[in-house]
């Protein structure tokens, strides 16, 4: 049996799909949790992929300043992990954030091996002050931060 992946822009009727996806992450406290209502406001910044028309992975790009962007809520449904589903959604927002003439795109992880796979270096986290003044300030984890800073240059 064949199966087809395809990466497309997020619409209104992923949301639920999208929010499940993102929950299933922030209940192992490895992932920001979103509500509904932040998924449909922040939607045109969501790709999604999806095998024979089944949504099973997401991922958004999120603007931090005139040459930085990050990638968050980057997830896969359990039992379609390890199929190169998170590539896919890398490579599609990569292609974003080129399409778009940002030159750095950056991520705070856990799965630094992944990121490594995909061209990007670890940094250190305090290069981004973007990132620590618009989200990290808000975080319940904001001086005890354990995630690992990866970035990629596209110029």
């Amino acid at each position: 049996m064949t199966t087809t992946l395809t990466c497309r822009k997020a619409t209104a009727q992923d949301i639920d799909t999208l929010y499940d996806i993102i929950q299933g992450y922030a209940e192992k406290g490895i992932m920001l949790p979103r509500t509904k209502e932040t998924l449909s406001v922040q939607l045109d910044t969501f790709v999604v992929a999806e095998i024979d028309g089944q949504l099973v992975g997401c991922g958004s790009l999120t603007r931090l300043g005139q040459d930085l962007v990050e990638i968050r809520s980057l997830g896969v449904s359990d039992g379609y992990k390890g199929q190169g589903i998170g590539k896919a959604l890398v490579n599609s927002l990569l292609h974003e954030a080129k399409q778009q003439g940002i030159p750095k795109v950056m991520a705070l992880t856990y799965e630094v091996a992944f990121f490594e796979r995909n061209g990007f270096t670890v940094v250190e986290k305090e290069i981004f002050p973007e990132k620590v003044w618009r989200d990290c300030v808000h975080c319940k984890k904001q001086h005890c931060c354990d995630e690992i800073a990866v970035l990629k240059r596209l110029d």
